[in-house]
């Protein structure tokens, strides 16, 4: 390989590195999860008026706080996992 080459090889790198963190940023937002649990409370609620739940705006709340309180603990759980997964290496 070239040095031009090479250059090339670490810019895709570079480029692949940014969107990943772009990505990881994106995953971990506070942004994502508000917008998660919104769409997750309207969904439920709209599914509940349409099969006529009693109170379906009021009891499409606690779905929607159990998907964020998931989406909150996942982080912990994974990082349990990945010690329990580095140990047995």
């Amino acid at each position: 390989m070239n040095i031009k080459q090479l250059e090339k090889e670490i810019e895709k790198i570079k480029e692949r590195n940014r969107e990943v963190e772009d990505n990881k940023a994106w995953e971990t937002s506070y942004t994502r999860r508000i917008l998660l649990v919104t769409f997750t409370y309207l969904a439920i609620g709209f599914y509940m008026q349409a099969i006529n739940v009693p109170s379906p705006w009021l009891n499409a709340i606690v779905p929607a706080v159990a998907f964020m309180l998931s989406t909150l603990t996942l982080p912990f759980f994974k990082k349990l996992w990945l010690k329990r997964c580095k140990k047995s290496d």
